[in-house]
């Protein structure tokens, strides 16, 4: 990618640089032409066709080019054949001068966008891998494994207790072929904001997938903590939906499973998680 984006600010620099070098060998042409009525005229032309690069692309732009360098030849050949002049030769730079210049601004506007795609699609696989999701600026699975690694060393050198609470919306799928997607967004925020609002300040609250809502809780506790902590926060969450003029008309409720560390059947932080995320199905 670092690789990628050199080459493209190479060919926005190289794009940039052309397209003022034709400019001023436009301007200097236009002097020793001494044409100012003819130059006048061809200058808004190329300003319009330069204007066609920038929004259409360059096949746009190129036809409009071919239709201008058309548009001269049959002015030279009426002035030469029509009305007997001889043909001046120093406005001949406008056959080549519009081409050039356009071929260098799509050059360097493709570089642009090129760069602004770039970098849109990195920041989408940062927010979807990263340690954040971009919604509920939660942290995600990837900062929910990283941490629970860092709480289960602490949990096997300070023998500290360390239990997850894994939390779902019961019936998730069927309340979701009723909700609009403005609820479906309440819904998500709401929850978050009560999962947050329920721990304490050194539990940290996870949202693991965004398709089917679920949150985790990684806390310093024992299970028996771990089943307080839950029980308030459905508490929380009952209140606060009964608060939502939107959402109070529907059965939402929240299933959690929580589950301690246990060395001896558990070998990685995705046991501690699977293993929450099993109890989740037997919460009534």
């Amino acid at each position: 990618m670092r690789n990628k984006n050199s080459k493209e600010h190479l060919y926005g620099d190289v794009g940039l640089l052309a397209f003022l070098l034709m400019l001023a060998i436009a301007a200097v042409l236009m002097v020793l032409s001494q044409n100012i009525v003819v130059n006048i005229v061809y200058l808004i032309i190329t300003v319009g066709i330069l204007i066609i690069t920038y929004f259409m692309g360059i096949i746009p732009s190129l036809l409009a080019n071919m239709v201008f360098i058309a548009f001269q030849t049959v002015v030279m050949l009426y002035e030469y054949f029509g009305l007997n002049r001889e043909v001046q030769w120093t406005l001949i730079f406008w056959l080549v001068i519009p081409m050039l210049a356009s071929v260098a601004l799509y050059s360097m506007t493709r570089s642009q966008i090129a760069l602004q795609k770039a970098n849109n699609e990195l920041y989408a696989e940062l927010v979807e891998k990263g340690a954040f999701d971009q919604q509920t600026n939660l942290r995600t699975t990837v900062a929910y494994v990283e941490d629970a690694g860092v709480f289960i060393e602490t949990s096997r050198r300070f023998d500290i207790p360390v239990t997850t609470l894994i939390i779902k919306i019961r019936y998730f799928n069927d309340l979701r072929r009723m909700m609009s997607e403005r609820q479906l967004q309440l819904l998500l925020k709401v929850t978050s904001e009560v999962i947050k609002g329920s721990t304490r300040g050194n539990d940290i609250t996870y949202l693991l997938d965004n398709n089917d809502p679920t949150w985790a809780v990684l806390l310093y506790s024992n299970a028996a903590g771990g089943r307080i902590v839950a029980q308030r926060t459905k508490d929380i969450f009952e209140k606060s939906i009964k608060k939502s003029p939107e959402l109070a008309d529907l059965a939402i409720s929240m299933v959690i499973g929580v589950s301690e560390w246990d060395a001896e059947e558990m070998d990685n932080p995705y046991d501690l998680m699977n293993d929450g995320i099993k109890k989740t199905q037997y919460d009534v």
